[in-house]
């Protein structure tokens, strides 16, 4: 594969490109095109489901539906992620505790919601802002970024591109809680061979396993 790496002559020596530079401005706006496209087909085919999870999530227990929280995006930017509150707690400082296995603080509709992950459908919101894209690498709260950024040496190539409401990582069952910083490098590990293999073939195949995945991993 080092082959196939842009290559550049200095000299008498030969210098091969290992990170992959930020996507071309063709590139950026074929993956926007389909951001846009599939994210607005997404919310018109699915807005039953999405009102009946923000009616049910109203009635189980006080609180507004949606919950935001920053996260960190394309470049290093913060934005406001928007997910069904599945929660008790609205957690957005700098000390955030991830959801574990028989969390006390999710309540009965929240756990329905995230198992199928439909918690997580309100983010087609800010693919259309352009904050995400459909694919990428998952966006985490800024207190975990600056915990795993000091912990893990690439942590930061995660930000090479806009994160994802999908991704490599969570297609292969690396999604919900990390435990351990091992846990946490094996995600980056896929979100970096994401960013430096993407193409537009990768993000449709990617969407396309995403509802297979769905199927076979639950989170917490």
């Amino acid at each position: 594969e080092i082959f196939r790496r842009p290559t550049r002559e200095i000299g008498a020596a030969i210098c091969v490109e290992l990170q992959r530079g930020p996507l071309s401005l063709s590139e950026r706006c074929a993956k926007r095109t389909l951001d846009i496209v599939g994210a607005s087909l997404a919310l018109l085919l699915l807005s039953p489901l999405l009102a009946a999870a923000a009616l049910a999530i109203k009635l189980d227990s006080p609180g507004p539906v949606l919950f935001r929280q920053q996260r960190c995006g394309f470049n290093g930017r913060p934005f406001a992620i928007r997910k069904f509150r599945t929660m008790t707690v609205l957690e957005d400082g700098p000390k955030i505790v991830q959801a574990q296995a028989f969390d006390r603080r999710v309540t009965r509709v929240g756990r329905w919601l995230r198992r199928t992950s439909i918690d997580e459908l309100p983010q087609l919101i800010n693919v259309l802002r352009g904050e995400m894209s459909l694919v990428g690498p998952r966006p985490h709260a800024l207190a975990h970024d600056e915990l795993y950024g000091r912990a893990i040496a690439e942590y930061s190539l995660r930000h090479h591109v806009k994160p994802g409401l999908t991704g490599v990582a969570q297609v292969l069952g690396y999604r919900g809680e990390t435990r351990t910083v091992e846990d946490m490098e094996k995600r980056v590990q896929y979100d970096i061979w994401y960013a430096n293999n993407w193409s537009i073939w990768l993000d449709i195949r990617l969407i396309a396993q995403t509802f297979v995945a769905l199927m076979r991993h639950e989170a917490y």
